[in-house]
């Protein structure tokens, strides 16, 4: 079993972005998809180095990825498909 805590989105923007200590971070939008009303969290690092940017999708067992849910990548799919 994974360690939920590992999966917070405060780990997850630590892992992803790596924020120095003189970058700063902020939430630019958060919201919910239009598929499966997934929550989402864009947010956004800025230092010297540059400004770099990453979305984070919260799935149904309380964890935040990079990547959304199976049943949000499958719903949006078939949408652009149907389009």
């Amino acid at each position: 079993m994974r360690n939920a805590s590992n999966r917070s989105l405060r780990n997850q923007v630590e892992k992803w972005l790596a924020p120095a200590p003189a970058s700063t971070v902020h939430v630019t939008e958060f919201g919910r998809t239009r598929w499966e009303r997934t929550r989402y969290v864009c947010v956004e690092t800025s230092s010297p180095a540059g400004v770099r940017m990453l979305l984070f999708f919260r799935h149904g067992d309380g964890t935040w990825h990079v990547f959304p849910p199976a049943i949000d990548r499958q719903t949006s799919t078939t949408q652009c498909i149907a389009v």
